[in-house]
């Protein structure tokens, strides 16, 4: 199994913003085949270096990440996001 585990830290920090930002990334539940699992948790202790979220997702195998990488509704998502972000780093590992 893959997972992937994105940190986000926001442009606007806000509280509406952020939530905002949580519903757009959990909306691709059940829209993606090749995506088991996905949560995206909000940070409850801000701060200046602090993240704002974290999206963890769960794949199969690596192939069937990079299918989720290129679907449509993960496009339109990463759309979105591209307009909130302003940095990221992420962690993917295999158990």
């Amino acid at each position: 199994m893959i997972i992937n585990n994105l940190l986000l830290k926001l442009k606007s920090r806000d509280t509406e913003n952020i939530k905002k930002t949580q519903e757009v990334l959990l909306g691709m539940k059940g829209k993606i085949e090749v995506l088991l699992d996905i949560q995206a948790e909000l940070n409850v202790r801000p701060s200046q270096t602090a993240y704002d979220i974290i999206l963890i997702t769960k794949f199969a195998s690596m192939e069937d990440m990079n299918a989720y990488l290129t679907h449509p509704a993960h496009l339109e998502v990463a759309k979105f996001i591209g307009n909130v972000l302003d940095t990221q780093v992420s962690v993917c590992y295999e158990i």
